[in-house]
């Protein structure tokens, strides 16, 4: 008996042997141009597939599944991924979007956005406060606000005095998220699809001022999660940007606060218009801001309590997240 022979023998008789024997059987019925499966090909090693995978995910916050279909599709090459990912996530969000229309949205974020002189507050809406939540949808936010302060940048056409207007939906729907950048309907639509409600770019507000005006804002009711990326930006359910000016030489730091507490009263007390100085004290039914109980000391009329300050009110505007554009629009 040959030494191989033996050695048969004893795997036999442990058990082994027939394993082996089993092996050899299957491995003879194998043809030769029999290929390992793509991630463990020769050409392409197992970790270089899994970092390409791990860098197309974090990069898209697409699913495990979709990436690696995606990464299968194009030979692991992750731009030509990341395309059709974006591609299919639109399809997806388009399809939902139609399905979708209709639904009540009642929800959603007041998004405020300052940069120097200029400032802009956008509301977005979807259907429940889990999806408001969600920093995805915060995300949606901040990219109508940037797109909106772009537009309202490049268009402003301003002289001595502030500027102020008004942007509704189907306006916000053809801006586009910066230079080169897509459309704010399908930043919208891909929205739709990942979080699986319906969702509306409602409305938005742009302010610039001159260098002797301010910009007090405010924003009430903040999320109880948000991104670090969004540190820029002020999320809440109430909003309010005010236009004013001071005749002091006080710091600019102390303006800018006094300017700050003018836009929280303005969420507080809902205003309807300025009014002036003259007007007399109201009680809290009072619609005229100056006239109405200053919202931290309510003793005194907001006009009594600015008179010292040198502080003067021009204009603002005021968000509620899901109330009537018309009611905030009229001031």
């Amino acid at each position: 008996m040959t030494s191989n022979s033996r050695v048969l023998n004893m795997l036999r008789v442990s058990g082994l042997g027939w394993i082996l024997v089993s092996l050899q059987a299957k491995a003879a019925l194998v043809p030769q141009q029999w290929h390992l499966p793509r991630f463990l090909h020769p050409g392409i090693p197992v970790l270089a597939a899994k970092e390409a995978l791990m860098k197309l995910r974090k990069k898209t916050g697409y699913s495990f599944v979709n990436c690696k279909k995606a990464l299968e599709k194009y030979d692991d090459n992750i731009e030509e991924a990341e395309i059709w990912l974006h591609e299919q996530a639109q399809k997806e969000g388009w399809s939902k979007a139609l399905k979708l229309q209709g639904r009540k949205t009642k929800e959603g974020l007041i998004g405020l956005l300052q940069e120097g002189s200029s400032a802009v507050m956008v509301e977005v809406n979807c259907e429940t406060d889990f999806v408001a939540q969600n920093v995805k949808f915060q995300q949606l936010v901040q990219q109508v606000a940037i797109g909106t302060m772009i537009h309202h940048k490049e268009t402003i056409d301003q002289s001595n005095t502030y500027a102020k207007r008004f942007l509704n939906s189907d306006e916000l729907s053809q801006l586009r998220t910066g230079p080169g950048g897509s459309l704010l309907t399908d930043q919208l639509a891909l929205a739709i699809g990942k979080l699986g409600e319906n969702m509306i770019v409602k409305r938005a507000a742009c302010i610039s001022v001159p260098e002797d005006f301010f910009i007090g804002s405010y924003v009430h009711g903040s999320p109880s999660e948000s991104s670090s990326l969004l540190s820029n930006m002020l999320f809440g359910k109430y909003g309010a940007m005010v236009i004013c000016r001071s005749s002091e030489e006080d710091p600019k730091s102390d303006i800018i606060e006094l300017s700050r507490r003018l836009a929280q009263h303005v969420v507080g007390m809902a205003p309807l218009s300025v009014g002036s100085l003259e007007d007399e004290p109201g009680d809290e039914s009072e619609t005229k801001m100056l006239a109405q109980p200053y919202v931290m000391e309510p003793t005194i009329s907001l006009g009594q309590y600015l008179q010292p300050t040198g502080m003067s009110v021009l204009d603002f505007v005021r968000f509620e997240c899901g109330e009537d554009p018309e009611l905030s629009e009229s001031s």
